[in-house]
Parts: structure tokens; sequence; C-alpha cells
């Protein structure tokens, strides 16, 4: 213990239970540890023999003090990232907690999340891809949330806002999109057909590629309409995200209706309950 450390550390003060051993020492009178120790033979501080020691209690309290401050400080970086992670704020309440279906592609999107340390060194993406209203994007954002408690960089977002991003920061705001450790692109394909929109997409996905980072897509395109694009500035944008991702197809029964049943369900319990009828009297 050097002086600095010495100076800093409180005088011993003996609780109610505390007891001096045969040894001199102070001990603690719950757990039985010295809250005392000798200076090595031959050294003092300013004539005193001994310093204050951390007993059990007092290392498990100081322990927990520390727990409980990084966990403050942990809550508030993840709160940071998941307010830049989206575009949308509602999309912070999409969780795996918060799922009203657990199927298959459930159950493969939190294997993605658990297995995250293996996912990024293979550099794996995925390729959501089905009818609308099936989930893809509600699962992606359940992925990018629980990776966020990992503190993992994560942004969702849609090339939409990307091509309306301010064209004098585009690069710059391109190259922080690919700094991200997983990038999710949402909606994929439905962003404007037109020239500047197109080299604004090829942009993205290259720069993504290149990054060597995870790449999730949401698309309401089929496989065969993403294998076999309309021109070349289509194909070299779809060829580059079959070459990222792994394509995984959602159909079945719509989320959103789901949704809406339990609205519905809702609804007549209020209404059958005499609160109002089905003309709002």
């Amino acid at each position: 213990m050097n002086f600095k450390d010495l100076i800093s550390v409180p005088a011993v003060e003996p609780e109610a239970a505390d007891y001096y051993g045969e040894d001199g020492l102070l001990y603690c009178g719950v757990c039985h540890e010295p809250k005392e120790a000798f200076f090595p033979a031959g050294q003092n501080f300013f004539s005193k023999d001994r310093h204050p020691a951390e007993c059990a209690c007092q290392r498990k309290r100081r322990e927990a003090d520390e727990a409980e401050r990084e966990e403050y400080h942990r809550r508030l970086r993840i709160r940071d990232l998941r307010e830049r992670c989206f575009v949308n704020p509602i999309m912070r309440n999409w969780t795996f907690a918060n799922a009203t279906i657990h199927n298959k592609r459930v159950e493969q999107a939190m294997r993605y999340v658990a297995k995250w340390e293996r996912v990024r060194e293979a550099n794996c993406g995925l390729l959501f891809w089905g009818s609308v209203g099936t989930g893809k994007s509600f699962l992606a954002g359940c992925i990018a949330n629980a990776l966020l408690e990992k503190e993992v960089t994560v942004c969702m977002t849609n090339l939409a806002a990307v091509i309306n991003h301010d064209f004098a920061g585009k690069q710059e705001y391109i190259r922080k999109l690919c700094s991200y450790q997983l990038l999710i692109l949402d909606d994929f394909g439905m962003e404007r057909d037109t020239s500047f929109a197109l080299e604004t997409v090829y942009d993205v996905i290259d720069g993504r590629y290149l990054s060597g980072k995870p790449l999730i897509v949401t698309t309401n395109l089929t496989l065969d309409e993403l294998k076999k694009p309309q021109d070349v500035d289509h194909q070299r944008i779809y060829d580059r995200v079959l070459a990222m991702t792994v394509p995984i197809r959602f159909t079945g029964d719509s989320l959103r209706s789901g949704q809406r049943s339990t609205k519905r369900e809702i609804v007549k319990d209020i209404f059958e309950g005499g609160e109002a009828d089905a003309d709002g009297k």
C-alpha cells in the first residue's frame, strides 16, 4: 500500500460486534476477518504499525456498490446506442419479450444473437424476404435490440432515409453506416429507382461489403426477383446483397393481422362490458 492509498483510506471505526483478536488487530464481528493489517516488519506510518484492511463484509459491500455503478453506466451506454440505432423510436420496443408469436423464425433469430461472436467472425448476414406483414422488420428489430443489450453497435435504417440524407455529407454518412458492427437495411427495394438513388444504394451496399461486417436486409422482393433483376444497375446491387447474406423466407399469417385480432378482442371485451356499442354511442 503506497502513501496515496494510505491517506485515502478512512480510519477503522469499530462496530458493535467487532472485537480485537489475540494478535491485537480489530476483527469483524460478522465475517470474523481482520479490519486491520500490520505494516511489514520495521515499517510504520506516522508512528502507526497497522493500516485499515478490508474484511469480507466490506469487500462484499464495495463490490455490490461497484456493480451497481457499472450497471447504471451500462444502461446509459445502451440507451445511447438504442437512440442512435433506430430511425423510428417505436422500434426500440421490438424485442423477443414482446413477440406475440414464437415460431421457428423467432428461434433462429434468437440463436443468431446467441452465436453473435461466431456470426461476426464469419461475417454472416441475413436476408429476410417474403410478403408484407409477416414479421420481417419486427424480427430484425428484435435482433437489433438484443445485440444492443450486449453493447454491440447496431444501426437499423432504410435506404430511403439514406437517399434523403443531406447530399453534402452523404459519403461521411455512408462511411458511418458501414462502421457499425451490424447494419440492418429495412424495406430494401422500396426506395426510388432514379439513377441517383441506385448509385447511392450501391455505394451503401458496396461499402458494407468492403467493410467485412454483417448485414441484415428485409425486403418484400422475392428471391427470384433478386436473382433475376431487371437491369444491370439492379443486378450489381442485388449480387452484392446475395453474396453477403443467407436468404430466409417469411411465410404464413401476418403478424400485423395477429395484432389486429388482439385489438379486436380487446375492443370486443370493452364493448361487451357495456362501455360502448359498435357505433360509439
